[in-house]
């Protein structure tokens, strides 16, 4: 009897313990592994894609099967589900884009801050950089981009009054990609980077005295009871991506192929009117106005944005996020940001 080598055992112990199946070839009816949004994002990821992984053969037509966990249940960092669908462990994963920029700036082009302060202008660039982000990924990670949504407007919440952007100076801000980090740096707060699971503790402690995520997020996550004051300017609209292997991708039919993207074209679709319904749900639930139908009733500051800010966050494109994230890029993926200018720039008016 032959001992097994010290790889196979790793594999072994590795497999159990992030569930992997190996499909047997034999069988017609297939399972994919999925790595989903952290449950603690909330009303989206519960009600939206959750279902949509469970019934996944009916909603694609297809004879295959999801094993859906949540990235905060299988334990892995939201910041590394790249380089984990590159080793081949998933087939299919609900892509955190600001978090897994530093792995690929591409992705970033999707949501400098400022470029998109609406649903309606973020639906312009996703349109305009889907097809560049998909092959980007596909050669660098081997996935292919199924879909693009947004979790919505990203909004600050803070636990000491503020009444505008400039009040941050001195303030210890929560953030979650480097360009958001380099806008705050710019208003003279200073950024911290904190997972989303991390946030409520940390305001808690004090670790933060703010902190920026959508308002249904905050929502969910009980930050109105570790704040006091919400300020309600977009400074990103949070877009989230769903990809898919390329070693899975390439083993369906071109009918098969054609049917999964539709089926990720409807949920991205109901998933960008649905997060449009929750954002202003929310806001009035963190302050406890009516009507607050999907959420639970704070009772935060609810402080007016002055027009001043609402300039200073477009106007920072161009200024800030745009110059800080083409020199990352660029040196990433050569000519990155001269192809966001023709597209992306193109369609939102920024040269």
């Amino acid at each position: 009897m032959t001992h097994p080598t010290r790889w196979t055992r790793t594999l072994a112990a590795l497999s159990a313990a992030i569930g992997l199946a190996l499909p047997a070839m034999a069988q017609d009816r297939i399972t994919y592994k999925v790595i989903g949004q952290p449950a603690a994002t909330g009303k989206i990821q519960a009600n939206k894609e959750k279902p949509f992984f469970e019934e996944f053969s009916k909603r694609t037509g297809l004879p295959i099967d999801a094993d859906y966990k949540p990235n905060d249940q299988l334990g892995l960092k939201d910041t590394e589900q790249l380089r984990i669908m590159k080793a081949g462990l998933f087939d299919v994963v609900s892509l955190r884009v600001s978090q897994n920029s530093r792995d690929e700036p591409t992705l970033l082009g999707m949501d400098l801050v400022g470029a998109a302060p609406d649903y309606r202008t973020a639906r312009k660039v996703y349109e305009a950089w889907f097809d560049t982000l998909d092959k980007r990924l596909q050669q660098q990670f081997q996935v292919k981009l199924l879909g693009v949504w947004p979790f919505g407007p990203q909004v600050l919440f803070c636990k000491k009054p503020i009444t505008q952007l400039a009040d941050l100076k001195g303030m210890k801000v929560r953030v979650y990609d480097q360009n958001l980090a380099k806008f705050i740096e710019s208003v003279g707060g200073t950024p911290v980077p904190l997972s989303f699971v991390d946030v409520h503790q940390s305001l808690s402690l004090g670790v933060v005295d703010c902190a920026i995520t959508g308002p249904s997020s905050a929502n969910s996550s009980n930050w109105p009871e570790v704040t006091t004051h919400q300020y309600p300017l977009g400074f990103q609209m949070a877009l989230n991506g769903y990809a898919i292997s390329m070693r899975a991708w390439s083993k369906l039919t071109p009918d098969q192929q054609g049917k999964m993207a539709a089926a990720f074209k409807t949920l991205t679709d109901d998933i960008w009117v649905y997060s449009e319904q929750l954002t202003q749900d929310a806001l009035n639930c963190n302050t406890g106005k009516e009507p607050c139908t999907t959420g639970k009733k704070f009772n935060l500051v609810n402080v007016p944005v002055t027009p001043a800010d609402i300039e200073l966050v477009r106007g920072a494109v161009e200024k800030v996020s745009l110059p800080t994230w083409a020199e990352i890029c660029d040196k990433a993926n050569p000519g990155c940001s001269a192809t966001w200018k023709a597209t992306v720039g193109k369609a939102i008016g920024v040269k």
